[in-house]
């Protein structure tokens, strides 16, 4: 099966009504620094915390793409309409799109 893959130049800025990012990233990466307002999962809480993600679009988001990318290909086999950041946050964070952390610090990929 492959996995629905998209590049962050794929990614429409501001992203589009309805979209869910999915971060499944660990506590600490998202501490860090995240996209604003997504959604923090870390894969390996997913199936136990399926019904947090929404029935639309999801983007799902790790470090550089392996995680979102195994997290994307079980969520497509549950019905869900998932595509895999290309690159992950290391690609987000130098294409210059916004991030939030959650310290108070200047927001980074860890």
């Amino acid at each position: 099966m492959s996995v629905p893959t998209v590049a962050v130049s794929g990614v429409p800025d501001p992203l589009p009504e309805g979209l869910t990012v999915l971060d499944v990233r660990e506590d600490f990466e998202w501490q860090a620094g995240h996209i604003d307002g997504a959604l923090h999962v870390p894969l390996g809480e997913l199936p136990d915390r399926l019904a947090e993600v929404g029935d639309g679009q999801t983007l799902v988001v790790c470090k550089v793409g392996g995680r979102s990318g195994q997290a994307v290909a079980w969520l497509a086999e549950q019905g869900y309409d998932v595509v895999n950041l290309d690159g992950g946050m290391l690609d987000w964070a130098a294409a210059g799109r916004p991030m939030v952390s959650e310290t108070g610090a200047a927001p980074t990929v860890a």
